[in-house]
């Protein structure tokens, strides 16, 4: 071969080099880079999350979604440009009033609605008189539960908004309906009393929309009604009729009626290139087809009211489902009524919560994970710090901390709210060493055995109870089989949620058992233990 002819070779060679390089870096596709669009959204949109993905690969966008509470949306949003996520999408406005401090959120504009209803077990809806009408009122809703004639289940009004939406309008209610709600509405003691008695029928509480979906349909015996988006419910008896489980009637509140207006809004970032995504998303969640499949996965898209063209086999008229009904809302109030609701709600209306903290201090918490763990309970023993994320205690709570490694020392107990109480709580957490082995299962039976107490007076479910465990490693089996056993001869064994935070090298099928079997969450703290900590005290 000549000189020519291979310096031709490599010639062709490197340019085909060069094209495959600029073939990967451009996108792999040709067109240009393509662009990176980070949404942070509420748990209610999760199943809309094929739309997106949709859209995002006919349009070079590698759009992620994450899921995360009200609360922490709102926190996103508080930090202006420095936020991670390029785009807010909550359930409600009010999220970002009370966020956007910096006013950094542009273009937002509502996407769809949904109405927060009370989804019931229908024989209990039949045998109240309840179908088919249109006149069931809050102050109605309060006397059933009240009666016993139903078990309440709804999300934390401080931690996910489907919460915050049926307390605002429970708010509203009980204050006769009036035009707009007011400083002078929250602070009137009949109101507060009749807001305090409804909330102490909630006999299951969580953090989050869509996981409260998900744990009805997984376990449809342990309710009887949840307070949920419209959305949800509709989805939950897709899932129920599937599993051949009986579906939840809907009841829309003739008063106190909250509707999720599901704002999108971009964090101003001064990015060209991903406001023009960021648009070109937006207009796509409008555009006629787009809403048109929102309908069909049972959202209320454009107006208010949808026509009767709406889908039987989602709208449901044997569920409830009202596609025509004409949705008035509650007006929203003011942030500072907002803001002072929310503290109400937490500091003194909320059923009060018995929570005992199962925290591993096992050889392996040694170093960092046992430092990281003192550092999440302070954000929660301290009532300031505690207030930040609107977790602080109310004066009826307890707090019992039971740390273990292949034993358990003795439990500390903490009643209300008092800074002394807590601080001394604090203090004795921060002097935990790390050390031995790693016995939950035996750590689990002792947060039961102070739990049995109540249960024997008769005030256990007088509270929100629950048990959180933190561990980092695998536990000792000897004593898994005792434990369950106990658990099913103690009565209440499978009425008080186990949730679990798993970091570090935990075992979590063991974690997800003791779940499963009470109705509880796994939370994996990955990095971030303070996180996973505050998102599971959002559950009770």
């Amino acid at each position: 071969m000549s000189g020519k002819a291979t310096a031709r070779k490599k010639a062709a060679l490197l340019i085909a080099i060069v094209a495959l390089v600029a073939f990967v870096i451009l996108g792999q596709i040709p067109g240009g880079p393509r662009t990176q669009l980070s949404i942070v959204s509420g748990s209610e949109n999760e199943g809309l999350e094929p739309i997106i993905a949709e859209w995002a690969e006919k349009n070079r966008v590698d759009a992620t979604v994450t899921y995360l509470g009200s609360v922490d949306i709102s926190r996103e949003i508080s930090k202006g440009a420095e936020t991670d996520f390029d785009a807010v999408w909550p359930a409600n406005s009010l999220w970002i009033e009370l966020g956007d401090t910096q006013k950094v959120v542009k273009h937002r504009e509502s996407i769809l609605r949904s109405p927060v209803v009370l989804g019931l077990k229908r024989p209990i809806a039949e045998k109240l008189g309840w179908v088919g009408r249109d006149d069931i009122t809050i102050q109605m809703i309060q006397e059933a539960a009240t009666a016993g004639a139903f078990r309440l289940a709804m999300t934390s009004a401080t931690q996910s908004n489907s919460g915050a939406s049926a307390y605002n309008g429970f708010l509203y209610a009980l204050s006769g309906d009036p035009d707009l709600l007011t400083m002078e509405d929250l602070e009137d003691p009949e109101v507060q009393a009749g807001v305090k008695s409804l909330l102490a029928q909630v006999d299951r509480s969580s953090g989050s929309s869509g996981w409260l979906k998900e744990s009805l349909v997984e376990n449809p015996a342990a309710y009887d009604a949840m307070i949920n988006y419209e959305a949800m419910v509709l989805e939950a008896n897709l899932a129920l009729e599937t599993a051949g489980q009986e579906p939840l009637y809907i009841v829309y509140p003739a008063n106190g009626l909250s509707v999720a207006d599901s704002p999108l809004g971009m964090i101003d970032k001064g990015d060209p290139d991903k406001e023009e995504a960021f648009l070109a998303l937006q207009k796509h969640l409008l555009s006629p087809e787009t809403q048109e499949s929102l309908v069909a996965a049972g959202r209320r898209a454009g107006l208010i009211g949808l026509s009767a063209s709406a889908n039987d086999e989602i709208w449901n008229p044997a569920w409830g489902a009202d596609p025509d009904r004409a949705i008035a809302p509650v007006p929203t109030p003011s942030t500072e009524v907002i803001a002072e609701a929310l503290r109400l709600y937490q500091t003194e209306l909320r059923k009060p919560s018995l929570t005992v903290w199962v925290l591993d201090v096992s050889g392996s918490m040694e170093g960092e994970p046992l430092a990281q763990l003192k550092q999440a309970m302070g954000l929660l023993l301290d009532p300031a710090a505690a207030a930040v994320n609107l977790l602080q205690p109310s004066s009826r709570d307890v707090t019992i901390i039971i740390p273990f490694n292949h034993e358990t020392q003795k439990p500390t107990v903490v009643e209300g709210g008092e800074s002394t109480d807590l601080a001394a709580a604090l203090q004795r957490v921060n002097t935990l060493e790390a050390g031995g082995g790693t016995d939950l299962y035996y750590a689990i039976f002792q947060a039961f055995e102070t739990l049995k107490p109540y249960n024997e007076a008769g005030t256990l479910f007088d509270y929100l109870p629950a048990i959180v465990a933190m561990t980092d490693g695998a536990s000792d089996v000897i004593n898994r089989e005792p434990l369950l056993s106990y658990m099913n001869d103690l009565g209440f064994g499978r009425d008080v949620p186990i949730h679990a935070i798993s970091f570090g090298a935990a075992d979590e099928a063991q974690l997800k058992e003791l779940n499963q079997e009470t109705v509880g969450r796994l939370f994996n703290a990955g990095s971030d233990l303070a996180k996973a900590l505050r998102s599971a005290k959002g559950y009770n």
